[in-house]
């Protein structure tokens, strides 16, 4: 893609990393970087994303100051919504990050800078009389926002969730637990549930297994074959595999497999394994499925979540256990790649540096009935491997030409089989 229109503001000795100083944050698209600071590319790309939600929000004026756009085909919810979808779904992809070990790098300057804006962001989410409280009850749609906002302190429970008051954690607690209001219907958001109840677990709350046992049941019930699950009883042919099914089947069975939580007739532990495996897969499909270019299929609902399809390859990336086959250096380059191809375009944010509806750039006419401005935010997902420190062999190895790249090269690769696990 030209790049036409590429703003290149970044603060005076960008070599350092190529973060943006807090003023810069909301008005500039990092450039694409020389190869080999990739890390600076993704880190300087993640706080645009975080800089304008956070800093807003940790003033108690994101509500004040964040324009809802809606799709098109809106269904008419309470628009409210919006602001928990912002900060729940921001704050899942970038608690890995700002959870690091603070120093005195740009880049730990800034993320100790962002992270304190996410803890007061808590506050303020949950606090009656603050101006940002978000919007717990009402609608069915904070059931989904809320698992993110919680895979945020199940990912970074250190950094997130003991630093908060007493006062704080006893009304997130109260609020997540208000959700059990909401039945979730057969499909992903059976998960949703799942995820609240996990954490509830992890912090040693009172968890209610049916919602845990009945979630996990029904997704082995829809699995496909050959890394695949369907979401309800048909198959869907889009990225809801990256956005929800394995991501958070994969987490919620580590904690009952950590914590001893009720599983009816099986052991957590081995189903743990099975969907570890069954994640390894997929990402074996989403690596392959990265053009020469960075570009991929642009297929299914929820497209305008964007980056966010290749959440597994990051989070597996994350958590050092990326498929055999796929090194790290071949992984991160075609992440970058994709990165490149969708962010370069500068409509991708408002000029206030809030993210926009589309795909590559503005398009709110892509938008599901269901999806805002906020719900765009899912895209931080994509980012969860900044969560290994910058001298993690991730970051380090030297990048490799992903499947794509090789094959229409003309030069070798491996074949691909489907697995039955």
């Amino acid at each position: 893609m030209e790049r036409r229109n590429f703003m290149r503001t970044v603060m005076a000795g960008s070599a350092v990393g190529g973060l943006l100083g807090a003023g810069a944050a909301a008005a500039a698209v990092p450039d694409a970087p020389a190869r080999g600071n990739d890390r600076a590319y993704m880190a300087g790309l993640l706080q645009k994303m975080a800089e304008p939600v956070l800093s807003n929000m940790s003033r108690g004026e994101l509500q004040k100051n964040f324009p809802i756009e809606v799709s098109p085909t809106w269904d008419g919810r309470d628009r409210r919504v919006a602001y928990l979808e912002c900060f729940g779904r921001l704050i899942a992809g970038a608690a890995p990050w700002l959870a690091l070990p603070d120093d005195d790098s740009q880049e730990g300057r800034t993320r100790k800078r962002l992270r304190e804006m996410a803890l007061q962001s808590y506050v303020n989410s949950v606090d009656p009389k603050s101006p940002d409280y978000l919007l717990w009850k009402k609608e069915g749609q904070p059931l989904v926002d809320s698992a993110y906002f919680t895979n945020a302190l199940m990912r970074a429970p250190k950094a997130l969730w003991e630093p908060l008051d007493a006062t704080t954690k006893r009304r997130i607690v109260a609020e997540v637990k208000g959700l059990r209001r909401v039945d979730p219907p057969y499909s992903n958001w059976m998960l949703f549930a799942a995820m609240n109840e996990a954490w509830l677990l992890s912090i040693g709350e009172e968890s209610d297994p049916l919602r845990l046992n009945v979630a996990i049941r029904k997704v082995n019930e829809w699995y496909a074959g050959d890394g695949w699950i369907k979401d309800g009883e048909s198959f869907h042919f889009d990225y809801y595999n990256s956005y929800v099914m394995h991501p958070m089947m994969l987490e919620v069975l580590e904690v009952l497999d950590q914590h001893h939580g009720p599983f009816m007739n099986a052991k957590p532990a081995e189903l743990y394994a099975q969907e570890l495996k069954r994640t390894q897969r997929y990402c074996a499909h989403l690596e392959r499925f990265i053009s020469p270019t960075g570009t991929y299929p642009p297929i299914g609902r929820s497209l305008t979540y964007r980056t966010a399809a290749f959440q597994p390859l990051a989070l597996l990336a994350w958590r050092k256990q990326l498929p055999e086959g796929l090194p790290e250096g071949q992984v991160r380059a075609a992440l970058q790649a994709v990165h490149e191809a969708v962010w370069s375009e500068p409509s991708n944010f408002t000029n206030d540096g809030f993210l926009t509806i589309g795909f590559v750039g503005h398009h709110p006419e892509l938008a599901d009935w269901y999806s805002n401005n906020g719900s765009m935010y899912i895209a931080s997902a994509s980012f969860l491997a900044l969560g290994l420190p910058a001298t993690d062999s991730y970051w380090t190895s030297p990048a490799q030409d992903w499947t794509q790249k090789k094959a229409f090269a003309g030069r070798p690769f491996p074949k691909d089989y489907a697995v039955t696990y």
